[in-house]
């Protein structure tokens, strides 16, 4: 029975699957690079002996790993999101407010070149862009790939791509009604709210959706051609989002920059949890 529900939460979480107890207790008492070849699945939720999610999972020590994953983003989030607060204050009412480092200025001039050199075909791909980073887009090919990992049981993999998503949209949304800030001078192409410029929530997305899913799945190659052709295109993506919601009058520069970094915290709050939930399932194995 011990050995049927080592097995089953090695498959529900995808990790070590059909290692046994006795196996994971001779791995457990081994040298750390006896180890290194233990857990064969998703290697990037591996947590290593010692680490901060360990730690953390060890707090909650027999919960269930659905709990730990929940109580590990949830911190997470509230992190990222103080961690944004603090920078859009400083950013709006620092660097703007009293132009420093003569940012204010280029900030709005960078947006101001951009209308001025806007045509019906360039206008037509911004509006692509747009799509490209927000919805319907994103949560379809969100949604897609959970639906996929969820019938293959890797259930990790599902609730990150699920939940990078959340994480960043809920950091943006918090981020942008705490500090208000107003967009672009220059004529918008959308109808938004004119006081939540920063961050920018479609950057942000695409780095979260983009980039999370190329950093999971170049962890399966081996070749580093692959694995560069495969970041360029995420970055190429990220870029073409940002540039379009500048063109289209709705982000400054600064902006988009603060959405990359909140992409990016959501991307190491979901693998922070992840790897929480794996060192939670098999604690409690």
């Amino acid at each position: 029975m011990v050995k049927g529900l080592d097995a089953y939460y090695g498959r529900v979480w995808g990790i070590d699957r059909g290692v046994t107890v006795e196996e994971r207790s001779r791995q457990a008492t081994a040298p750390a690079g006896d180890r290194s070849n233990a857990r064969q699945s998703d290697p990037i939720f591996e947590a290593r002996p010692g680490s901060l999610p360990e730690r953390f999972a060890a707090r909650f020590d027999s919960r269930h790993p659905a709990l730990v994953f929940f109580l590990a983003m949830l911190a997470g989030f509230l992190l990222l999101a103080a961690a944004s607060i603090l920078l859009a204050l400083f950013v709006v009412h620092v660097l703007v407010a009293n132009g420093g480092l003569g940012l204010e200025g280029t900030d709005e001039s960078f947006n101001d070149t951009l209308a001025q050199h806007r045509t019906g075909t360039l206008t037509a791909i911004a509006e692509v862009g747009s799509q490209v980073g927000g919805a319907p887009v994103l949560p379809i090919l969100v949604g897609i790939v959970a639906l996929v990992c969820a019938y293959f049981r890797h259930w990790l993999i599902a609730a990150f791509a699920v939940f990078v998503l959340t994480i960043e949209s809920a950091t943006y949304r918090v981020t942008s009604i705490a500090v208000p800030r107003e967009r672009p001078s220059v004529h918008r192409l959308e109808q938004l709210e004119v006081d939540a410029s920063y961050p920018s929530g479609h950057t942000a997305a695409s780095v979260a959706v983009y980039a999370g899913l190329v950093l999971l799945l170049t962890t399966r190659f081996t070749s580093s051609l692959k694995k560069a052709l495969a970041w360029t295109a995420a970055i190429l993506v990220v870029t073409f989002v940002a540039l379009s919601r500048m063109y289209e009058g709705m982000h400054h520069p600064l902006d988009v920059a603060g959405g990359v970094l909140i992409g990016i915290g959501a991307i190491l709050v979901l693998l922070f949890s992840c790897r929480a939930a794996g060192a939670a399932a098999e604690r409690r194995a």
